[in-house]
């Protein structure tokens, strides 16, 4: 549910991959808005640029051409440094894999990003404390990613997401590990974050289940946007 203003934009992002003589030509022209509050997914068959897409809005990667704005920021025009520190302060991202610290237990793993956008330490251990009590793994804060299972892993890496309050999470396959049940209650859990916080998500999935809790579908093909549908319809 969208609180109405402009969160991010594209503008003619295109995006070239050079591999000896081949160019891929990965994003071609995407024009995107996204509006604060809501939940996107991002949908299409393997290769059509759904990660890449992720990847430049998020300023993970740059673009050939065109320019991507978060909150009018001009992320084409920052350093990486500058870069660094606005996704440690404004942005979450979930991956496919978790990217846990497997020396770090579950409460280390979320303070972590606190401690680098630089939360006091008194404060980040008790927002990374608050954060895992809300995903349901209080009980297990200071298990290693090793003893926690595939799930309770993602939760982790969901709260870690959410801990530092950003505008906006990227979400990159965030079940795909996951079986049918615990990737419904992931998904609950961000859907209850994007309604009761009014945060921002872009999730990029292959499964129309979990496309279905989105406001809006963005379907790519060929690294262009081709359609954008309403949840009612995914897998028409």
């Amino acid at each position: 549910m969208s609180d109405g203003g402009v969160l991010v934009r594209a503008i003619n992002a295109h995006k070239v991959y050079n591999s000896g003589a081949v160019r891929v030509h990965a994003l071609r022209g995407v024009e995107l808005e996204i509006r604060k509050g809501e939940m996107v997914a991002v949908m299409g068959p393997s290769g059509c640029g759904k990660t890449t897409l992720l990847n430049c809005l998020s300023g993970l990667d740059d673009l050939s051409e065109g320019e991507v704005f978060i909150e009018e920021v001009p992320l084409n025009r920052m350093s990486d440094r500058a870069k660094t520190k606005y996704r440690a302060l404004r942005m979450g991202f979930i991956f496919q894999s978790y990217n846990l610290l497997p020396v770090l237990d579950a409460l280390e793993n979320v303070e972590l990003p606190l401690l680098v956008a630089g939360v006091a330490p008194k404060e980040a251990r008790t927002r990374a404390e608050d954060v895992l009590a809300s995903v349901g793994l209080a009980e297990f804060a200071r298990h290693k990613p090793s003893e926690l299972s595939a799930g309770q892993q993602q939760r982790v890496a969901v709260a870690r997401a959410l801990a530092n309050r950003p505008a906006i999470v990227w979400a990159d396959e965030p079940t795909g590990n996951l079986d049918s049940d615990t990737s419904a209650a992931v998904m609950q859990l961000l859907h209850e974050a994007n309604r009761g916080n009014r945060q921002t998500f872009v999730v990029v999935t292959h499964d129309p289940a979990i496309g279905a809790y989105a406001d809006r579908i963005l379907r790519m093909k060929n690294g262009q946007i081709v359609e954008q549908v309403t949840p009612e319809r995914v897998g028409a």
